[in-house]
């Protein structure tokens, strides 16, 4: 006869307490301690004096970073773990804390302080559309504070979507926001030219990304909605990164059907999402997504790969194939016409 563990308040208490964690990481963030320890200021006096804080604060607020996984406690000091060296040290080429500027923005946040409503609705309680609003400013809080999350992915994605060196490359990056993904290819095939389309603000972020990567010339802004702007026809590849997440199944069939007519022939699409298992509770973060989809846009959410196959097959796709981006817990689906 197995044992089962006795009822427990425990889960429900981290729940509710969860803003809790949300608050410490941030203000370690705007005080740069993980800078600061990363720089060998490791006691709470030494560390408070280097971020403008208290002692007291300082020690507080770097136990419960311990209690977390962010930092481990020798002696009376404190070091980095491995994953906060990379990623939130800001002398890091990998830093990461910017993240924050999106991810807890007031217009994604309200999304979530409205969930009970959202709920009720079955979409956004935000007013206008939510994220998904024309020209909503929080993209380009999203182009320039994910950008250190997105560069490998997009390293890892034109290495797995393999096309010939050479000829010439014509890509489409739709929704292309801080542009990483279109500026990979342009960077790893030297006769691609790439055409980025997103809000005219946004491209601004994405045309300085590319003229610093040293292919500016190679990259040109489309500026306006992916589903009203006219893209030409003959591309060999389109980039549909991080987007089909945002709209509903009809949606999303429209809009491909819209890049199947804009592909040559032969021509593929490559789609990065958040994609759950059938059971859409596993992996929890790629099935968690749908929350976030539910708090913060109409219609949205996370789709299973069997969904995403169908909706491109009902746009016209004639195949699809799924690949993992490890650590990375998006996946792609590229696509033949």
């Amino acid at each position: 006869m197995s044992e089962t563990q006795p009822p427990s308040p425990a889960l429900l208490f981290e729940a509710v307490n969860a803003y809790q964690r949300t608050a410490a990481i941030k203000a370690a963030i705007e005080l740069g301690l993980f800078t600061a320890i990363a720089a060998g200021h490791s006691t709470p006096d030494a560390l408070a004096a280097t971020c403008q804080a208290s002692a007291r604060g300082v020690r507080i607020l770097c136990d419960y970073l311990t209690i977390m996984g962010f930092l481990e406690k020798q002696g009376t000091g404190y070091v980095l773990t491995p994953s906060s060296a990379v990623f939130l040290n800001r002398a890091s080429s990998a830093y990461a804390g910017g993240i924050i500027e999106f991810l807890l923005s007031p217009g994604v946040v309200a999304g979530f302080d409205a969930l009970t409503d959202a709920v009720r609705q079955g979409g956004t309680a935000i007013p206008s559309e939510g994220t998904v609003a024309p020209e909503n400013p929080v993209w380009v809080q999203f182009a320039r504070a994910m950008m250190p999350m997105m560069a490998m992915p997009a390293q890892q994605i034109a290495s797995l979507v393999p096309c010939d060196p050479e000829k010439p490359l014509k890509v489409l990056d739709i929704a292309a926001g801080h542009g990483l993904f279109g500026i990979a290819f342009a960077q790893r095939y030297p006769q691609a030219q790439v055409t980025a389309v997103d809000w005219p603000q946004v491209l601004e972020v994405a045309s300085e990304n590319a003229a610093h990567a040293g292919v500016g010339k190679r990259h040109h802004a489309l500026p306006g909605s992916a589903f009203e702007v006219e893209y030409g026809t003959g591309y060999d590849l389109v980039l549909l990164t991080n987007f089909l997440h945002h709209f509903d199944v009809p949606t999303c069939e429209g809009l491909l059907r819209k890049i199947h007519a804009s592909l040559a022939e032969g021509g593929r699409v490559v789609t990065l999402e958040f994609i759950p298992n059938e059971d859409r509770v596993s992996p929890p973060m790629a099935a968690g997504f749908s929350l976030t989809m539910l708090a913060t846009t109409p219609s949205g959410d996370a789709y299973t790969f069997a969904e995403l196959a169908s909706i491109l097959r009902n746009a016209g796709f004639s195949s699809s194939e799924e690949h993992a981006l490890p650590p990375f817990d998006g996946k792609i689906v590229v696509s033949q016409k």
